[in-house]
């Protein structure tokens, strides 16, 4: 194996597995998944595979150094991260136990509860992959590693596709199995409890987001 391939499925090893590791992303699909129908919910995933996106070119461009060695430019980024997880953290942590009770409901009568649009999930993602600095952080780190002389552009730019594609897909095969009809009745029984799981997770994530960046700026 030629030192390329080694670099590339290095990288791709790296990427994947912090894909699969929990974190807001994560939570806030698991939240759609639960609270939306299947179409809606994929939105989210769109969303966050082109905030993925959108801080990958940042990165390959060198763009994303600059955002992530400036001091106040990852304040602000921690700052407004922090806010949008403290405000899912409240929408789901004030959701009272009757919210829960379509999930259990067949397709049609769960459609006539009024829910988020394909749009609302969508941006949601969006801000969720964007607020989120970890992320610009851990692109710049892997790009560091392949924007080399032994890496030609066009592969950096389809490993950068591949890492794309990789987010939308995982984050749309937890949507698919968690929209099965039997899985929603299972964890329709605990919804409830899963959602205010995730809030109390998710506030966690945001307060400490909020601390991180008062910390480094006292």
């Amino acid at each position: 194996m030629n030192e390329s391939a080694v670099i590339i499925a290095t990288v791709v090893a790296a990427h994947f597995l912090a894909l699969i590791s929990p974190g807001p992303d994560f939570l806030l699909v698991i939240r759609s998944a639960l609270r939306n129908n299947r179409r809606r919910a994929v939105g989210v995933a769109l969303g966050i595979a082109l905030a993925n996106g959108i801080y990958i070119v940042l990165c390959m461009v060198s763009v994303g150094a600059v955002i992530a060695h400036s001091i106040w430019l990852m304040f602000l980024l921690k700052i407004i991260g922090g806010a949008f997880l403290l405000y899912v953290a409240y929408g789901a942590l004030r959701a009272k136990r009757s919210d829960y009770a379509f999930i259990t409901q067949t397709p049609q009568n769960a459609g006539q509860k009024a829910a988020p649009s394909f749009w609302a999930e969508f941006f949601l993602g969006i801000a969720s992959g964007l607020s989120n600095p970890k992320n610009i952080v851990f692109y710049l780190s892997l790009f560091s590693v392949v924007l080399t002389p032994q890496i030609s552009m066009g592969l950096t730019v389809a490993l950068g596709v591949w890492m794309v594609l990789l987010v939308f897909v995982w984050d749309a095969m937890i949507i698919f199995v968690l929209s099965q009809h039997k899985v929603r009745r299972a964890f329709g029984k605990v919804a409830f409890y899963v959602d205010k799981t995730a809030g109390i997770l998710l506030g966690l994530m945001g307060g400490k987001l909020l601390h991180s960046a008062v910390k480094e700026t006292v």
